[in-house]
């Protein structure tokens, strides 16, 4: 059984970083790319950064220059490096694994919350 595990997220302050991380496990297929996306109140779940097994990495508008994603070496680690954070990055930051049978093979985590205040 797949499972998507994120850590990483909480509260900082505008201006402030934070680094998230997605384990995934349970795999018994390729691996196509693992990415990013987030959900704030009443909006639409939109994306934010993936990598594909290859590394190719690629980049959504609303966190570009601010956001580096990045994986370890087993390709089931994904991390995004959040700079420069404003209070509209506020959401549920969810990870999303797909497989080279995708749509098939999709899946997501849980979420985590990060949350921009002073």
């Amino acid at each position: 059984q797949v499972q998507l595990v994120e850590s990483g997220g909480g509260l900082v302050q505008p201006g402030g970083s934070l680094r998230l991380s997605c384990a995934a496990s349970g795999i018994v297929f390729k691996i196509f790319d693992m990415g990013w996306y987030r959900q704030a109140p009443g909006e639409q779940r939109e994306f934010v950064a993936s990598i594909t097994n290859a590394g190719k990495t690629n980049y959504g508008d609303s966190l570009k220059g601010r956001s580096t994603i990045s994986r370890d070496n087993t390709g089931k680690v994904v991390s995004v490096q959040l700079n420069s954070l404003k209070p509209e990055d506020t959401a549920v930051y969810y990870c999303r694994l797909r497989g080279t049978n995708w749509p098939s093979d999709d899946y997501w985590g849980q979420g985590t919350q990060v949350t921009v205040s002073s």
